[in-house]
């Protein structure tokens, strides 16, 4: 795209000279830049601010700024005085920027743009590599003054570089060449390992399979290699792979620890430590589908620093209780520790970009990774020598060994049944609003329409709609709508505790009751004075702010003269058609699938 931009500016920073040679430089140290805090600039207000001055040298040479809101304005003057070479790449060599502008102005005043990062197919980019790239035409001997706009909810890291094409050839063939042998070490200990674990069956080494796999779909992530190769056509998997890969590395790291250290009988206050961090990463991920990516993100690293720091605390806790194989884990985690530590801060705009701390995660996982390898081969030993003498103990001693062990095989059985248990009905409930879902209100007004059809006695069905509701979540955000539905849930559920009621969120808004013992009439009663209860009075969202809130309602009465399914559905039907009856008349009234009742007025 070329556009039309005029104006001379003064440049206070150096303009960089493409000498003759030259195959390669960094834009660093003739860069300027500006925080554009609510991205309200423009291109042609970009170019004015950069006029008038702006635009401020780097902080101490530094291109990180750590997790930050807004955009970023980038400026440098080039001149290309490469007679060989007109034709530049710039890369930033950074892979989760989600949006990238590139502007180049020309003395004739023409201004080309491009587009890149990860909010956009990995198509887009110029070439098929894992950091954003850009084909850059730079006339001979004249100046070019590049503007490079970058927003994004990732770690503001901008690091800028120029290459020749030739050059850009020989980086990449560098960098794969360590890529390759990093990947390569991880997956020779996961086939090595994965060997143990088949033949062995210990856990420690599926669970360092787990760990190992996990922690390197991270990397494979962070450095921009997942989509490249993965969902090179999903931007919303760009985002949320990384939040997800951490979680689920740091899942693995836990239940490793607990698992190598036997945290379970050698400190069981550290072990439930151990599981409660195990339980917060799951729930982390699950809420990194909804949450924005820079929170999401920034909870996530964050947690890497206090997941390793506290492995590190229970291997020492376990070593001076005498497990000695717990020595060499420690080591592992240090090195480990050391590489996370750099590459977090350097997200965090806290240390500098140098080759040692943007590669330190990956030299301390791999030294990690070996040692924890020879860690779990030692472990094995060890274990091995422990139970051949308990074989050659007397068999009284063995026959409490085997009971202690069915003990806590039973324990495990129940534990397992429990968690079952709470699975199934969390499956069968509303995440929001702690209502039972569509699924479970059907099967229980099956049950409820047998017991009627035994009892003769009469079944309602009333259908709920809070009024107007995509207003709310228009003017006010969803999140205030959330808060709108769980308010309007508990007040439903409280009216309807007296009558004995089967509730249900039906979907959205709306909301399913199945009301026994109430014919047409008295369900219909009851549906008014829900109604009134939802107006009664506000409810009260973050910040003290008061919505009120309406419903209409549709009321029917079940015929209990067919098979349930069809009974099932011909009432939804009916109540839906009553409901919709109520919203047609205005909303905020209950009507029946007989006649309308109740006529008030929102």
């Amino acid at each position: 795209m070329i556009l039309s931009c005029t104006g001379p500016w003064a440049r206070a920073q150096t303009t960089l000279e493409l000498s003759p040679g030259m195959a390669g430089t960094s834009l660093t140290d003739h860069t300027r830049y500006r925080h554009d805090v609510h991205a309200s600039d423009d291109t042609a207000s970009a170019f004015r601010r950069l006029a008038a001055g702006e635009f401020v040298p780097l902080p101490g040479g530094s291109h990180e700024f750590g997790f930050q809101q807004g955009a970023f304005w980038f400026h440098a003057s080039i001149v290309n005085r490469n007679t060989h070479e007109q034709r530049w790449l710039l890369v930033q060599r950074y892979a989760l920027s989600d949006s990238i502008d590139i502007y180049v102005k020309y003395p004739d005043g023409r201004v080309v743009h491009h587009a890149g990062g990860d909010s956009l197919p990995f198509e887009a980019r110029s070439i098929r590599y894992r950091h954003p790239n850009f084909w850059l035409d730079l006339p001979l001997g004249e100046q070019v003054d590049l503007l490079v706009r970058v927003q994004s909810q990732s770690s503001m890291q901008v690091p800028l570089d120029l290459y020749t094409p030739t050059a850009f050839v020989d980086l990449t063939r560098d960098a794969q060449l360590a890529i390759g042998i990093y990947y390569g070490i991880l997956v020779a200990l996961f086939f090595y390992n994965l060997v143990l674990w088949l033949t062995l069956r210990d856990p420690g080494y599926f669970w360092y399979l787990f760990h190992l796999s996990a922690f390197g779909m991270v990397l494979f992530t962070l450095n921009g290699l997942g989509y490249e190769y993965l969902w090179p056509n999903s931007p919303w998997l760009a985002d949320k792979s990384v939040p997800l890969s951490i979680c689920l590395a740091l899942i693995g790291m836990q239940q490793f620890a607990r698992t190598f250290l036997e945290l379970r009988e050698r400190w069981p206050w550290g072990n439930r430590v151990s599981l409660a961090l195990i339980v917060f990463f799951a729930l982390l991920a699950l809420a990194a589908l909804q949450m924005p990516y820079r929170l999401s993100t920034t909870i996530a690293a964050k947690a890497v620093l206090f997941g390793v720091a506290w492995i590190a605390i229970a291997s020492i806790v376990v070593l001076r209780r005498g497990y000695a194989p717990a020595r060499l884990f420690l080591a592992a985690w240090a090195l480990f520790l050391l590489g996370t530590t750099s590459f977090t801060l350097v997200a965090f705009g806290v240390l500098p970009k140098t080759f040692v701390t943007e590669y330190g995660v990956q030299i301390g996982s791999a030294l990690e990774m070996l040692l924890l390898s020879i860690a779990l081969s030692r472990r094995y030993a060890s274990l091995r020598q422990e139970n051949e003498r308990i074989v050659s103990d007397a068999n009284l001693r063995l026959e409490r060994k085997v009971a202690q062990r069915t003990q806590e095989l039973r324990g495990t059985l129940a534990q397992l049944e429990d968690a079952h248990n709470r699975l199934r009905d969390s499956s069968r409930r509303d995440g929001l609003t702690g209502l039972y879902n569509r699924t479970h209100f059907r099967e229980a007004f099956e049950a409820m329409l047998r017991e009627s059809r035994v009892l003769g006695s009469p079944l309602s069905l009333l259908m709920i709609d809070l009024d107007h509701f995509k207003n709310i979540n228009d003017q006010h955000g969803h999140l205030v709508g959330d808060d709108c539905l769980r308010w309007a849930a508990h007040r439903i559920g409280d009216t309807l505790r007296p009558y004995k009621a089967l509730l249900a969120r039906y979907g959205g808004e709306e909301f399913i009751v199945g009301l026994p013992g109430h014919d047409l009439a008295a369900a219909a009663d009851v549906g008014e004075v829900l109604r009134r209860q939802l107006q009664q009075e506000p409810c009260v969202v973050r910040g003290g702010q008061e919505i009120h809130i309406s419903a209409s309602i549709g009321v029917h009465a079940v015929q209990s003269t067919e098979d349930s399914a069809s009974s099932i559905d011909a009432a939804l039907m009916a109540a839906d058609l009553a409901l919709y009856s109520a919203k047609a008349q205005g909303r905020d009234q209950v009507c029946t699938s007989a006649a309308p009742y109740g006529t008030t007025q929102v």
